[in-house]
């Protein structure tokens, strides 16, 4: 019969246990030589030519080194089959469970979507956008500020009892936008040399030669063309008044050059809406109303622009640009403080004339505490700061137009708990 018996030992391409770990871990490596014995069959003619059997105990180990060796195969096929092992994958250095999921997750493609007003600048077609930066669209603070002066008017001359009228705040609205851009147009157009030499201001694009002088020209045309568009919508009335505040918004740019109190200039301009919109409900001007209110939007401004000009003061002061920032320097929070009291002794004023309520004078405490934190606060020696307090302003105008809007809503009840009182006592 034939017998199993130990040739010479072979070397023979067997896994070690090494490369077992190298092929858990995916990483191909040449198999590792192992010695091991061979059996080959002898026939029956060679019988008498047999060696001895070798002893039991080396067989058991050898078969113990098999068998341990089948394990080790049997245990890499099943961690394959579940993911790589931590263990081995860090004896091979290879990246860890979690790091191959990280890069098996898809990446996000293009820029990720935002609604801010400077992305969706930046996303505009590229001729586009020197004009719409131009305009300060990817800055709408500005915005803001020449519109909500004119909400306030708008909602102290509706009705009791009624919401202030949404066509004129969305006419309004559009206008703010047009003649913002047309007076950013001017004021880069008057200051385009000064520009250059600021470096907050170095990259806007008539300065950076984005735009010619002649192309802001003919936008600023354009502009002025459909802000006009919109001032026909109203009653005569307002067309010429809004068509004097042209003046102020032209000429503004250059107070800088000759006064230290620029920022009460931009007051007088910024704030021309709250007379605007009064006369675009009721077709004139009661100065009992829009005269405070005018003068409480001046104070308003001085506020928030002096804040503003403390970002520029020592390229002002190079450049030889005057501001308010300049002229109060270290006093400036007394200045400021006392502003603030002018504006809210103003808006009283205002709501005694037009018989405002309870909500009124509520949002009157909290414009009151707001600004008494951002002068308290305010740090003039940090840009940031001041950028932050200033366009912080902007909560102060939507708390007093939604104070108004209440405060009318209130009349109508107060109105119909004295009728029914009346006709109780009757």
């Amino acid at each position: 019969m034939n017998k199993c018996f130990p040739s010479p030992i072979l070397e023979k391409a067997v896994p070690s246990p090494t490369s077992l770990q190298n092929a858990a871990a995916g990483v191909a490596f040449p198999p590792t030589p192992l010695r091991m014995p061979v059996c080959h069959l002898a026939p029956w003619s060679d019988v008498t030519t047999l060696a001895p059997r070798p002893p039991d105990n080396m067989l058991a180990v050898w078969g113990g080194r098999l068998l341990g060796h089948l394990r080790l195969v049997a245990s890499a096929r099943a961690w394959s089959s579940r993911g790589r092992s931590l263990a081995l994958a860090r004896a091979v250095g290879a990246p860890g469970s979690g790091e191959a999921r990280a890069r098996a997750r898809p990446q996000p493609r293009g820029r990720p979507l935002s609604l801010s007003a400077a992305a969706v600048v930046n996303s505009a077609p590229r001729p586009l956008r020197p004009y719409l930066r131009l305009m300060r669209l990817d800055k709408p603070i500005g915005t803001w500020l020449l519109y909500l002066p004119c909400t306030w008017s708008i909602g102290l001359a509706a009705e009791p009892g009624c919401f202030p009228d949404w066509y004129l705040l969305s006419l309004f609205g559009t206008g703010a936008i047009l003649m913002r851009g047309a007076g950013c147009t001017i004021n880069d157009m008057w200051d385009r040399d000064y520009d250059k030499k600021v470096a907050r201001t170095a990259n806007r694009p008539i300065a950076a030669g984005d735009i010619s002088t002649f192309q802001s020209f003919i936008f600023l045309g354009g502009q002025l063309t459909l802000a006009l568009g919109v001032l026909l919508c109203l009653n005569y009335y307002s067309v010429a008044l809004g068509a004097a505040s042209l003046l102020l918004v032209i000429t503004y740019p250059l107070m800088k050059r000759v006064t230290y109190w620029p920022q009460l200039a931009l007051g007088l301009t910024f704030n021309w809406g709250a007379l605007l919109g009064w006369s675009a409900v009721r077709g004139s001007l009661d100065p009992t109303v829009c005269l405070p209110l005018y003068l409480s939007g001046v104070m308003w401004t001085l506020i928030y622009d002096t804040i503003y000009g403390h970002q520029d003061k020592r390229d002002d002061a190079l450049i030889g640009l005057k501001s308010t920032a300049l002229l109060f320097s270290e006093n400036t929070k007394q200045w400021l403080g006392g502003f603030s009291v002018a504006m809210l002794g103003l808006l009283s004023l205002v709501g005694l004339n037009c018989e405002q309520t309870a909500p009124y004078y509520a949002a009157l405490v909290a414009v009151g505490v707001h600004l008494a934190h951002q002068v308290y606060t305010l740090d003039i020696h940090r840009p940031e700061d001041c950028w932050n307090k200033f366009t912080s302003n902007r909560t102060i105008g939507i708390i007093l137009f939604l104070g108004i809007a209440l405060g009318n809503l209130w009349k109508e009840k107060k109105t119909n708990e004295t009728e029914k009182r009346s006709r109780t006592e009757n």
